[in-house]
């Protein structure tokens, strides 16, 4: 018999679901103290590979750097054991299982979800590690690929919240616990960092490109004022 829960919507079924044994404190100190490693091994890594970056492009690194671990490590695992999920007590299910009262189509197999996160895993985490590298060596084509993930994290996330925001205001469906530190918390706030940021740095780099753009437009404007000198 599967133990009772306290997912919303009240009565949603969760096959196998057996309940966290780490506490929310443990396991939300875990994940804080993990993403610290990560961005203390990236700015050790950054610095030393480029002692002249700016505090502006190491905040990209360590940006994209925590990005791809998120993506590939904890979202990677949610697309490989999005079917067990529930009933394991791996540390990384029972991460899906809190974050999950926020929003329980974690734990039914959800199509949606299961394919964001799955495209998320594979293409933006991976991407996300190049890209960091990119940003440290100064690589021509870091503002090309930073435009193609930041479009496509932000447009994941806007589906994400337009599928939730969808079913509750045509169906009534509400998917998140009605405690604010659960909705307000987990549901807006984590997600609302791959909303704002993303904008930013799309922004960024679309001004980047158009920088060079014009100037390699001045310089072709300038080889031909100075080739028609030289033919007069």
């Amino acid at each position: 018999m599967t133990p009772p829960h306290s997912y919303y919507p009240v009565g949603v079924d969760i096959p196998n679901y057996v309940p966290n044994e780490w506490s929310t404190l443990a396991l939300v100190s875990t994940f804080a103290v993990t993403c610290g490693i990560v961005l203390t091994a990236a700015t050790t890594i950054a610095k030393k590979r480029n002692p002249r970056i700016t505090t502006s492009e190491l905040s990209k690194v360590l940006w994209f750097t925590l990005c791809g671990s998120i993506h590939l490590i904890l979202e990677g695992y949610y697309a490989v054991n999005f079917a067990t999920l529930p009933g394991s007590q791996h540390l990384l299910a029972q991460l899906w299982k809190e974050y999950s009262m926020s929003d329980s189509r974690y734990l039914t197999s959800h199509a949606f979800v299961m394919s964001m996160e799955s495209i998320t895993a594979w293409c933006w985490g991976p991407s996300s590690f190049l890209l960091a590298s990119f940003i440290v060596t100064d690589n021509p084509f870091r503002h090309p690929l930073q435009i193609i993930i930041s479009t496509g994290q932000l447009y994941g996330d806007v589906l994400y919240y337009g599928t939730c925001a969808f079913d509750f205001l045509v169906y009534g469906i509400e998917y998140s616990r009605p405690e604010g530190y659960y909705f307000y918390g987990y549901f807006v706030l984590l997600n609302g960092f791959w909303i704002v940021i993303p904008c930013l740095l799309i922004a960024d780099s679309v001004r980047a490109c158009g920088r060079a753009f014009a100037e390699v437009k001045r310089m072709k404007t300038a080889g031909a004022n100075g080739a028609a000198k030289k033919t007069s």
